[in-house]
């Protein structure tokens, strides 16, 4: 790979393709969905691809499971075969999803029970590694069959929480950075104060990293009898909040690079607006020139990219 560093211009005339990295509410989906829109850029939602790739049987096996016990009718038709049932999960609709994962707390009151509970925290964890190893392959699928150039992947919250940051080739990981600039969005405190206030206002199901879950519900019931999901959930999240800051520092720090919200945005992901497309190439651009020169990891990160590219560019070239 040449040493030179590449101009601007170089930079943005290279295929890009970058994951994104943060909390769920920094801006993520945001920012992937104006760059699809503004530029034809590929957004990669790991939520969408979960929903209907990884957890599409779960979520009707248990809505036909409620339905066969609840309404004698439907049930008829499911086994007659007159009907069916299919989930309409879409980008902007990934309800399907947060609703099967759902929350531990009383079954009576529409919480699950700690078995439970828990059996869908892994299968959601097996379909979020599935999801990012996809990468790649849908990277090749956007240039081929939508002529996509550039690649956003929309990664979810809890992508710190399903990898080995320790271990030198963790699947998930080798998978992004051999394709793609990984990018910490790092929140500020007003951003992180309204994430905090939208988890007590509408607390949603999440995916816990298992050593922190297994604390907080070690001694919770086993039937979930008496507990408050939302009241459980909204305990959790300025801890869980807490818990992933360091893990997305340590991420980027070793496998990528970081953006404050306010320089991405211009504020946060409620008072901020997404960048055009030619501004948000010059900011990455920055990002790698500055941080490339932070110590040799982040200069093996930065050259790496430049060199990932560049193949990329000299491939799609070479077939036309």
């Amino acid at each position: 790979m040449p040493n030179a560093f590449p101009s601007l211009d170089e930079f943005a005339q290279l295929p890009h393709a970058v994951s994104l990295l943060g909390m769920s509410g920094v801006g993520k989906t945001m920012l992937s969905k104006q760059l699809r829109r503004d530029d034809n850029w590929f957004h990669y939602s790991a939520d969408y691809r979960i929903g209907t790739a990884y957890l599409a049987e779960h979520i009707i096996d248990n809505i036909k499971f409620r339905i066969m016990r609840t309404d004698a009718f439907v049930a008829d038709l499911l086994r007659s075969d007159s009907i069916y049932i299919n989930h309409n999960i879409s980008v902007d609709n990934l309800d399907p999803v947060s609703t099967y994962l759902g929350m531990f707390g009383d079954p009576k009151h529409g919480g699950l029970d700690k078995a439970t509970f828990l059996e869908r925290q892994q299968q959601y964890r097996a379909a979020e590694i599935s999801s990012m190893q996809d990468v790649p392959r849908f990277m090749e699928k956007a240039w081929r069959i939508y002529e996509c150039k550039n690649f956003i992947n929309d990664a979810s919250g809890s992508l710190c929480e399903i990898v080995d940051l320790n271990a030198p080739n963790d699947p998930v990981i080798s998978a992004l950075t051999g394709s793609t600039m990984v990018l910490y969005i790092r929140a500020n405190a007003a951003g992180e104060d309204a994430l905090k206030e939208r988890a007590q206002t509408d607390p949603k199901p999440l995916f816990y990293y298992p050593d922190f879950i297994e604390r907080h519900i070690a001694d919770e019931p086993e039937d979930g009898s008496g507990v408050d999901s939302k009241a459980f959930a909204r305990r959790l999240f300025p801890l869980l909040l807490e818990d992933r800051k360091p893990r997305y520092a340590e991420f980027a720090k070793k496998h990528g690079f970081e953006i404050d919200v306010e320089r991405l945005l211009g504020g946060d992901a409620t008072t901020g607006k997404v960048p055009d497309p030619e501004k948000f190439i010059e900011l990455i651009y920055n990002v790698l020139l500055e941080q490339r020169d932070r110590d040799e990891v982040a200069k093996t990160n930065a050259e790496r990219y430049l060199s990932i590219c560049r193949a990329r560019a000299e491939e799609r070239a070479s077939v036309g």
